[in-house]
Parts: C-alpha cells; structure tokens; sequence
C-alpha cells in the first residue's frame, strides 16, 4: 500500500499491468520484490486459513497480476515455514449388504458437456468431541459444485433424502438427469429412488469396491476434512454445521481454486463454460473398446440428456445393456443389474 492505494489500483490508474510493474520491480529492486512476493503468499495462505499449498498459491499469485514460478513459491513457504495442513486417513463406511435393487453403472460411460448431466452422491462420518456425526453431499460432475448437503446425527436414509431435496430445489434439474452413488442401503431405499423417479432422474451405482466413477464426490470430502474439519475445533453439532455452511457456500463453490477446473472455482467455470457447450447433452457409451452407437430407441433416449454418434447396426438384442428394455433408456422394471453381476452384461464377478 502506497497511502491510500494498493498497488492494483495503481496500476489501474497509470495503465500499467500488474505482471508488467513486478517485472519491472524484479529487474530494479529485486530485494523489494521479493519482500513483495513473500507478503502475497503470506496474504493468500492467511485468506485460505492454510488450506492452499505452493500450487494453489502460486496459481492464485498469476490470477493477482504475479508471475512467479511454482517452485520459488515453494520455496518461500517453507522458508517462512508456511504448511498447509494436512490429510488423516479415509475410513469407508458405506453399508452396501443388504437385497435392495442396485442399478447399472452409467457414469463411467459419460462424457458430460454441460451442468444438470450427471450428479454425484456421498455419505461421510465426522467425529466430535462426543458424538459421531455424519455429512451427505451432492456434487454437479460437471463442474465439482456441491448444489446440495445435510449434517445429521444418524446415518437412516432421511440423511440423503434431505440433501438430495436441496440440491433439486437448488437446480430445478429437467429430466433424465443421472444420479450416481455408491450401493449403500440408503441410496437403494425404496424412498430415496422414489424421489429421484418423481423428478425425471436416472438412477447409477458404483461397482462394489470401485469408487473411481464417484472420484469428484470422494475428493471434496477429503478437502472439506483436511482444510476444514481438520483444521478446527467444534463446540458441537450446530457449530459445526455453521462452519461447514460457511465453507461450502462461502469458500469452497465461490473462492476455491479446483485443480481439475483449470484452477477456477466452481461457481466461475459453470460461469465461463461456453452456452451453446452447456446446451448441449452428455455422450454416452456402452462398449469397452469406446464405441459409440445409435440405439434403436427412439425419442425415449434424449428424454436422458444423452447423444450418440452412428455406428454399425450389426448389435445383436442381446448386446443391450444388462437391465435396459428397448423402450427407452431407463432400467426396465424387472431385469436391472444385480449385486452378483458385472453391468458389462451379466457376467459373474468375484
């Protein structure tokens, strides 16, 4: 700060730009520029409550006019012995034995292009001084947008329910979005399928033991634990549910720069993802050798938001997915993918 003016607003006034005044910095007063640099990361570790390490701070030092090489960012933070805090291990706690139906697997076969294409489903503990409580969260596959969550002290499928409830009113999603999750018994319940029906969704399960179709869910859960939950103490449930509201709708959709988002929050990629981009819907495939064909379906396939290109028209009935009627694209009513076989098409698995 110069006076009363920063150095953005300096720059503003002078028509220089910021990454052309700290070159200029660099070359003169190189000793004064790197007090500069270290004061930003400084700045920035504080605004994120250490939560950012060298990469993030140095994406967000270019996105402030600064251009300073991930490595000397490095450098400096542990010179100044700035650590961001660090992850615990992941304990599973999904209950997936029991009879409930179960459900083809449709999000590995998706390329998605746009929001409202394919959300994402999870359930995690956290521990309080006195009490196990549990977090279910929704996320938009598309851009990592939690769009919906709910804190509660029991893991009974009202959990799930409520979040799912926020994140509909919150979306107002058209038919055929695809909901994935893992096999647990409350995502099976008759209820929490009944909903996902009354509103146009399709339903998709994970394989069990295969999390990999559910990474972008299981990701936000080890962030929101390891710079938030990890990194402070609770009075009890309600605290702990502030401080998660703030994170979520405050830090985390709005301010957190997302690796897999080309380092931008959330909120701003769904802002800058391009509208014709966003119109359009997911691809989807149903071959392992990445194969893409038109199935004889009729209109009934675009009611799921899904495009496919032309392929040969030598598939045999029986090379339709394992649960799918000719129909249309939702599982038929009597056949869909059980526990005990594999969604390629009704191989047994281990």
């Amino acid at each position: 700060m110069q006076g009363n003016l920063s150095i953005e607003r300096m720059c503003q006034l002078t028509g220089v730009s910021r990454a052309g005044f700290y070159r200029s910095l660099q070359e003169h007063e190189p000793g004064e520029e790197d007090m500069e640099v270290r004061s930003a990361i400084q700045k920035i570790f504080a605004e994120h409550k250490r939560r950012y390490g060298y990469r993030r701070v140095s994406k967000e030092l270019r996105r402030r006019g600064m251009l300073v090489n991930h490595k000397r960012v490095q450098r400096l933070m542990r010179k100044d012995n700035l650590l961001a805090v660090q992850p615990k291990a992941f304990v599973i706690t999904t209950d997936s034995d029991h009879n409930l139906e179960v459900y083809l697997n449709l999000a590995s076969r998706m390329k998605l292009t746009g929001v409202n294409q394919l959300w994402v489903a999870d359930i995690t503990y956290i521990r309080l001084h006195r009490e196990w409580v549990f977090l279910a969260v929704i996320l938009d596959a598309f851009s990592r947008k939690v769009i919906g969550w709910e804190l509660e002290r029991t893991l009974a499928a009202r959990l799930p329910m409520a979040a799912l409830e926020k994140a509909l009113a919150e979306r107002k999603p058209p038919p055929g979005v695809v909901h994935h999750s893992d096999r647990g018994i409350q995502y099976a319940s008759g209820a929490y399928v009944g909903v996902l029906r009354n509103h146009g969704m399709v339903p998709s399960m994970s394989r069990p033991a295969n999390p990999y179709d559910n990474a972008s869910c299981e990701s936000f859960i080890k962030t929101l634990k390891r710079e938030e939950i990890y990194a402070n103490e609770y009075r009890d449930l309600d605290h702990l549910r502030e401080n998660i509201a703030g994170f979520i709708d405050s830090y985390y959709n709005r301010v957190r720069l997302h690796s897999a988002l080309g380092y931008r929050p959330p909120e701003e990629f769904e802002q800058d993802a391009n509208a014709a981009t966003m119109s359009q819907g997911a691809t989807m495939s149903f071959f392992r050798h990445e194969e893409i064909f038109r199935p004889m379906w009729g209109s009934s396939w675009r009611s799921l938001g899904a495009t496919t290109a032309a392929a040969p028209d030598t598939h045999r009935l029986d090379e339709f997915p394992a649960g799918y009627s000719l129909a249309g694209c939702a599982p038929a009513e009597p056949a869909s993918a059980s526990p005990a076989e594999d969604d390629s098409g009704g191989d047994k698995v281990d």
